[in-house]
């Protein structure tokens, strides 16, 4: 991964087992933590394990880090890497920041990493990112997509009708900067884009986008065959909408998911 010029790499290899050198944070105005073992894979109970020490315990080891810094600095912001599975599985309800959790595996994951998170609120502007489906044609879901669409073997799954919040790759830069330099931003903010849509609707958007038929339906039976517990996640959604980021007056660069697929592929 190339990380531009003038750019100083520190390595930290084991997160959940303790601090980072105390050089990579010296001196540091920010902090961006995107921790965490890969959610799409099948969840076995040694999987279930990393996914919630990456992100629980590695997030405690930083905030320790930050604890131990001699130079305390007053405007440190950290932006912890959180996600929309804070809310658990929802119908067409639209839901906010004030939303309660759900009660599902990946839900108790997102409660106990925001709450090592916001440990650190005596030392920093804290805000909990919490960030809807990433596009991106190298990585995630629509990377694993792309292949099945562009043969026109693509459709929704699980009937279609549980709702997708996805944000294009850019609005995620984008809203983590924007929330870097505004004062207001604090707490949990959804990253996501303004306009989520069904399962269907986003297979049909999709393969417009590829100029091939979506209409290969998925059956839920098979994602749970593939993926085990992990399939719940693609078979249930939320419509998470962004209030705080509007709010703050973030300008969505992809609010609408057409054109943000047409960008991407």
């Amino acid at each position: 991964m190339a990380l531009g010029d003038g750019t100083e790499v520190f390595a930290w290899p084991d997160p959940v087992a303790g601090p980072p050198p105390a050089d990579a944070l010296g001196g540091a105005d920010a902090v961006v933590n995107l921790m965490g073992e890969p959610l799409a894979q099948r969840w076995t109970p040694e999987v279930k394990r990393k996914i919630r020490e990456s992100r629980v315990l590695g997030t405690r080891s930083l905030v320790a880090g930050l604890r131990a810094l001699e130079d305390q600095r007053q405007q440190l912001v950290l932006i912890s890497q959180s996600a929309v599975g804070y809310y658990g599985a929802h119908g067409d309800e639209p839901i906010d920041e004030q939303s309660p959790p759900g009660d599902d595996f990946l839900a108790n994951v997102v409660v106990e990493w925001e709450r090592e998170a916001t440990a650190a609120d005596e030392l920093a502007r804290v805000v909990l990112a919490r960030t809807g489906v990433v596009l991106a044609p190298q990585g995630g879901a629509l990377a694993s997509m792309l292949p099945f669409f562009r043969l026109g073997l693509g459709g929704p799954v699980a009937g279609g009708r549980q709702y997708v919040s996805w944000v294009h790759r850019e609005d995620v830069t984008g809203a983590l900067l924007h929330c870097l330099d505004r004062e207001e931003a604090v707490g949990p903010i959804n990253v996501t884009a303004p306009n989520p849509v069904t399962n269907a609707d986003f297979s049909r958007a999709l393969g417009r986008a590829l100029r091939r038929p979506a209409v290969m339906p998925v059956p839920r039976f098979g994602m749970r065959l593939l993926y085990g517990e992990m399939s719940d996640v693609v078979t249930t959604g939320a419509r998470v909408m962004p209030l705080r980021l509007e709010q703050l007056e973030y300008g969505f660069r992809y609010a609408a998911l057409e054109p943000a697929l047409r960008e991407l592929v």
